[in-house]
């Protein structure tokens, strides 16, 4: 009964201090405008349960930049074109920054490794150059070309012995298992094995609750009892997933065996003199990429089959392309004729455009104040620490950005020079600066050959008495953006 007491009395004067605090030292006038926070909680409530889609209708009242009062977290909001080439190249370095979360720092998550949650610090630079240099290169890409071929082979098989397909459970066994030969030289999953589901769950259920909108970073007081037990959620995901690689570190280790992958990489360099690597981080390195990679990858296919089936005509398109391309003995395209595709290509850019792999990419901070000049006009102030959304999603549904956006065209591609390699801000969804997503050249080929192996050597149905309108669009919100219902189709090999 007293700890119970205690605690009333402890929440009562914090909701007592917060509530002060916003009507006695209340926002500049100089911050970009924004709907009236309410006392305490200020404009929590506005995020509503799909807070890309909720920020997107605010941003037509309030303008493209727009401030938001979250508990004591001050966010600013950037909605268009103009506004996100403000924040992610003019004041690039400014906005680098990430805010550290509740749940980032399980495990200490947060202190260690993560090269898409922390600042620039001299580890977060040592170990995004080793992304570069030995998994994101082109001699690194060249060099693991027959790898890729390898696992889409591997998916080829294994659509051909199906009845029916869940697309989006496919497409990540195939990332993961790609990426774990990169990593381990080996697979980590089996298409008919329960391991690659379980797996997918544990990365799915995590990046789901990482994009939950979280009280603990609102109000940091609640960090001391986990309000909405996010973080407990969240560690039993994350230590599942974090004894799996430690455990194979430690197999190789005490194997001593040698197969120049990036774990051999990441040990020689923590043998090396003056080496501050150690194992714990090359085990919170790994499975940052994992996150990054896997799940972004898988639902980016999903996206792209579910358009297509909704959309017969595109799909036809699609096909035809592809198969006059390759002829009557080719069952995969390689990487090196993607370039003379067009049609393809556009289809992922659409799809892109349309499910953005991250709805607000991965949020920044500011590490300084700056001003924000919108239209000569306007000068408003983001002051240092404030939390930045550069929502992604309502850009690329910008009526006044792209014709008919919320109709998958892929065709307005076809005439046009607009890539996401990040110096287009009509179309980020890697993002752009020096916090451009790394595994973006991979991620795409990975997207291509997925999709070019399930649409080339098969046709699809869905399950009868399903009409291809009624495929279900909703979202499932999180970190990333995934189909709420997956995609199941029914695949008709038409080669051998």
């Amino acid at each position: 009964m007293d700890s119970v007491m205690i605690l009333t009395a402890l929440l009562s004067s914090s909701v007592l201090f917060l509530f002060l605090y916003f009507n006695i030292r209340r926002p500049s006038s100089r911050l970009p405008p924004g709907p009236y926070p309410f006392p305490v909680i200020g404009n929590i409530l506005s995020l509503g349960s799909n807070p890309h889609i909720s920020l997107a209708s605010l941003s037509k009242i309030h303008g493209p930049v727009m401030s938001l009062k979250l508990g004591s977290l001050t966010t600013i909001v950037v909605s268009s074109p103009e506004t996100a080439q403000i924040i992610l190249q003019k004041n690039d370095r400014i906005c680098s920054g990430r805010q550290v979360s509740d749940i980032s720092q399980i495990l200490e998550h947060n202190k260690l490794y993560s090269v898409f949650f922390i600042s620039t610090t001299t580890q977060w630079r040592t170990l995004r150059k080793i992304s570069k240099e030995h998994i994101f290169s082109q001699p690194q890409m060249d060099a693991k070309q027959g790898m890729r071929l390898k696992k889409v082979e591997e998916l080829i098989a294994f659509v051909r012995r199906s009845n029916a397909v869940k697309i989006g459970d496919a497409a990540f066994t195939t990332t993961l298992n790609l990426l774990s030969d990169m990593f381990f030289s080996m697979n980590l999953a089996h298409y008919d094995s329960n391991f690659s589901r379980e797996f997918k769950d544990h990365i799915g259920i995590a990046l789901e609750i990482a994009g939950t909108p979280n009280l603990s970073d609102f109000f940091p007081i609640f960090r001391l009892v986990d309000v909405q037990g996010l973080r407990r959620r969240f560690r039993f995901h994350f230590t599942r997933l974090f004894r799996i690689f430690e455990e194979i570190i430690q197999r190789r280790i005490e194997s001593k065996e040698t197969k120049n992958d990036l774990l051999d990489v990441l040990l020689n360099l923590s043998h090396q003199t003056g080496s501050t690597l150690t194992i714990n981080d090359i085990t919170h390195f790994i499975l940052d990429l994992f996150f990054a990679g896997t799940d972004t990858t898988s639902s980016t296919v999903e996206w792209a089959m579910t358009e297509l089936l909704r959309n017969p005509d595109k799909l036809k398109k699609t096909q035809t392309e592809l198969r006059a391309f390759a002829g009557d003995e080719e069952l995969i395209i390689k990487e090196s004729d993607f370039s003379k595709l067009p049609y393809i290509q556009s289809v992922v850019k659409e799809t892109l455009r349309l499910h953005p792999p991250a709805h607000f990419l991965i949020p920044h901070k500011a590490e300084a104040e700056f001003e924000i000049d919108v239209d000569e006009k306007c000068l408003f102030r983001v002051p240092k620490d404030a939390q930045i959304l550069v929502n992604a999603w309502a850009i690329g549904r910008d009526q006044k950005v792209w014709e008919d956006p919320l109709v998958f065209m892929p065709e307005r591609f076809l005439k046009s020079e607009i890539d996401f390699k990040g110096q287009d801000f009509r179309f980020i969804p890697f993002g752009s600066g020096r916090r451009i997503c790394p595994g973006m050249v991979l991620g795409d080929k990975m997207v291509h050959l997925i999709l070019t192996s399930l649409l080339l050597p098969f046709d699809w149905k869905l399950e009868k008495g399903t009409n291809h309108q009624d495929i279900d669009l909703n979202e499932k919100f999180g970190l990333t953006l995934k189909k709420a219902i997956p995609l199941e189709a029914i695949p008709i090999p038409i080669k051998s």
